[in-house]
């Protein structure tokens, strides 16, 4: 991808100055010296915008590419088969650098990554779509390295490839952002959004691009992500045209306690990467040491805190909730009293007077969210005497990955629906 950057230079020189007068053997000594140009004709050197933004061109999907992420791709991801709507123009995609800070950290500041994918058509004004990204355990499996999130595909290639413009910040701690992971901590998650959002307004106003409707769209982490993003974007009065999400998590309590105490026969080994990735997040963020230590058993807290910190290990995946938690943490009183419960309990994505129509998409068959967690914000809404946020099944043989497939291109008919003709 990566492109000298004397070559942009030389073809500038080319374009622009055509009135210039040079030598026969002065051409030939600039062909020889110049390097082979990028096929993909994009300059990679950063852009810098307002306030310390930067954004940078990391790859472009042509129209081909796109329809092979929706008609083979995604499939394979999701393992449901799902019509989607074909792309219709190709995507340049860029990675945006910004400035921002951390909320739980009194306000320190701090540099964070997302990214911005732009549809290549003549519009000069496009709906944009925010994503928020699923809960994944390396650090790149994020938006701004797109071709290492396969999530990130599928809504580039559905929606950018349909004309609007999607964003996704890689929250603090992933992309390529220094700090460790902020895996649910709220403050910093909605920090991280609201400061991508504001960036990519910067840089679509220095690509000449007018954004129209707002959408925020996420799956599972994202999906809780997205429901916390909206509370901030609401009371900053951000309009936002709608909101949908998949299999998303939104109350921190009811998730992980289920798990602890009432476990379904088609929980999956992989939930322990919420208890993980929370113990060791809360004490980096909140700032209580020893908080992981005391969660997980001696046998298997050094496992649990090379998987927090991206290290490699050889030993199986943790999967036995009872041989990774202390016994203790397997009665409710005794948990309701830690300071782990304490915290987790801040994670309550829908504890407002919501003001935006939300659907919130659900599998009857997800291995890590319970349909009655699912329909929870709906639930709690409706008992306030609102209709804004309704919760919809994806189907019966619908898992966590397939409710994410199906959600999308119901997300995509809806948002077309609402846009302004």
């Amino acid at each position: 991808m990566a492109i000298n950057p004397w070559t942009r230079t030389v073809r500038n020189a080319i374009k622009y100055a055509p009135h210039l007068v040079i030598a026969a053997v002065g051409i030939t000594l600039l062909a020889a010296f110049a390097p082979l140009p990028n096929p993909r004709h994009e300059d990679t050197r950063p852009v810098s915008v307002a306030s310390g933004v930067q954004y940078e061109f990391v790859g472009r999907y042509d129209v081909d590419r796109l329809n092979q992420i929706l008609t083979k791709d995604t499939p394979a991801f999701t393992g449901l088969p799902v019509t989607y709507t074909p792309a219709r123009n190709a995507v340049k995609m860029y990675r945006v650098t910004y400035p921002s800070v951390i909320p739980e950290r009194n306000n320190r500041p701090t540099s964070a990554s997302g990214l911005i994918a732009i549809p290549e058509t003549a519009e000069k004004s496009m709906p944009m779509v925010s994503y928020q990204h699923g809960t994944v355990m390396e650090k790149h499996a994020v938006p701004s390295f797109p071709d290492e999130s396969p999530e990130t595909q599928l809504m580039v290639a559905q929606f950018a490839g349909q004309g609007y413009v999607v964003i996704g910040a890689d929250y603090f701690g992933m992309g390529t952002s220094t700090e460790r992971d902020g895996y649910m901590v709220i403050g910093s998650q909605q920090q991280a959004c609201m400061d991508m959002y504001r960036s990519s307004l910067a840089v679509l106003a220095k690509e000449g691009i007018s954004p129209k409707e707002l959408f925020l769209t996420g799956w599972s982490q994202g999906g809780v992500v997205s429901m916390c993003f909206l509370e901030v974007l609401e009371k900053n009065n951000v309009a936002v045209a709608a909101v949908g999400t998949a299999a998303a998590q939104c109350d921190g309590y009811v998730m992980l306690s289920g798990f602890l105490n009432h476990p379904r026969s088609i929980d999956a080994p992989w939930v322990a990467a919420m208890f993980i990735l929370t113990a060791f997040s809360y004490e980096e963020y909140y700032g209580v040491p020893g908080l992981a230590k005391a969660f997980f058993t001696e046998e298997q807290y050094e496992l649990a805190r090379k998987i927090y910190m991206k290290e490699p290990y050889t030993e199986p995946w943790p999967g036995d909730l009872h041989k990774l938690i202390r016994k203790e943490y397997f009665d409710p009183n005794y948990f309701a009293g830690t300071t782990y419960c304490t915290l987790i309990q801040k994670l309550h994505a829908y504890r407002w007077q919501v003001k935006t129509n939300v659907r919130m998409y659900y599998g009857e068959i997800d291995e890590c969210l319970t349909i009655g967690l699912a329909q929870l914000p709906s639930m709690y809404q409706h008992a306030l005497g609102s209709t804004k946020v309704e919760a919809i099944s994806a189907g019966p043989d619908a898992n966590h990955r397939g409710t994410f497939g199906r959600a999308v291109p119901e997300w995509k008919k809806w948002f077309d629906s609402l846009q302004a003709k």
